[in-house]
């Protein structure tokens, strides 16, 4: 089955995370914001208010919808099932884009509360890309995979992570999401430097970004441990990074998470903005812009 492109977005100003609190708001006041993202498996019912509400904002933004059940990296087949819920979906809003998270999150039919990690081994990319090609042609669409966030790593595993997803977009042929906190997070818990991860990342293959805060502590050795937990503005080192890397995507559209301790509307959009100003100076800027990027948190 012909897959179809996953959007023409490269003149997308930045978007957030659409949060049912926000939804009168943003038909009242038809706030400047590039385009809202959801989760997909908020909206797998037939009806009822989320979907009025999404009807309603369809109309006026784009629209990009985020999986994060689909279980691309388990062990088990595709739940044939959600992917039926997530096709309907799919076909009912036509998203600009469509994304899914390099992890897995059910096994035996429990499902986690998390998205949990893979060994970056031969085998276990082959199950990864079988299962991306599953779901794309399916679907009729192509997909974006997400970079996870981790805190361990796996002793067996035989191939960096920049080697396996870019292993991943080649042999699929899907695109890719680039979350620049999750890039940051996992560096740092691993000790490794981020600006190296980036720039042996598959680049070319991107075509959205995520940008979200991060918490912060100790592990029992005494070593910074980050936590994805989307409670808080953008870091000003994770701000660097974008800047530099956006430079190098500068047409794919990017998106501010904010799922926990959800502020009002406009601190969310004051986030998105402060993206597109690091766009703008990309795209207008001779030289690298990241010392330019940061600000205080």
């Amino acid at each position: 089955m012909t897959t179809r492109s996953a959007g023409s977005t490269g003149d997308l100003k930045s978007g957030v995370g659409l949060k049912a609190q926000h939804y009168k708001t943003i038909l009242d006041s038809r706030p400047a914001a590039g385009f809202f993202e959801v989760h997909a498996e908020n909206f797998m019912g037939a009806g009822g208010p989320p979907h009025r509400y999404l009807e309603a904002i369809r109309t006026h933004y784009p629209l990009s919808i985020h999986g994060v059940g689909l279980n691309i990296g388990g062990s088990q087949p595709l739940d044939r099932l959600h992917l039926q819920r997530l096709k309907q979906l799919l076909d009912r809003y036509q998203p600009e884009l469509f994304s899914e998270h390099l992890a897995w999150s059910s096994h035996g039919g429990t499902f986690l509360n998390d998205l949990l990690p893979l060994p970056y081994t031969p085998s276990t990319l082959d199950l990864v890309c079988s299962h991306i090609d599953e779901t794309q042609a399916f679907l009729g669409r192509r997909m974006l995979l997400e970079n996870p966030s981790t805190y361990v790593t796996f002793a067996e595993s035989t191939l960096t992570e920049e080697e396996f997803i870019a292993a991943i977009a080649r042999r699929t042929g899907c695109g890719l999401l680039l979350d620049v906190n999750n890039a940051y997070v996992s560096s740092v818990n691993q000790q490794r430097d981020p600006a190296q991860y980036l720039d042996r990342y598959p680049l070319q293959h991107v075509e959205q970004f995520h940008l979200a805060g991060f918490a912060e502590t100790r592990d029992p050795a005494g070593q910074r441990l980050l936590i994805d937990h989307h409670g808080d503005r953008v870091h000003a080192d994770v701000w660097q990074l974008y800047a530099d890397v956006v430079s190098r995507a500068p047409t794919a559209p990017t998106l501010i998470e904010w799922d926990n301790e959800v502020p009002e509307l406009q601190a969310l959009l004051a986030e998105a903005h402060k993206a597109d100003a690091v766009v703008a100076s990309v795209r207008t800027s001779p030289g690298p812009v990241a010392a330019r990027a940061g600000g205080a948190r």
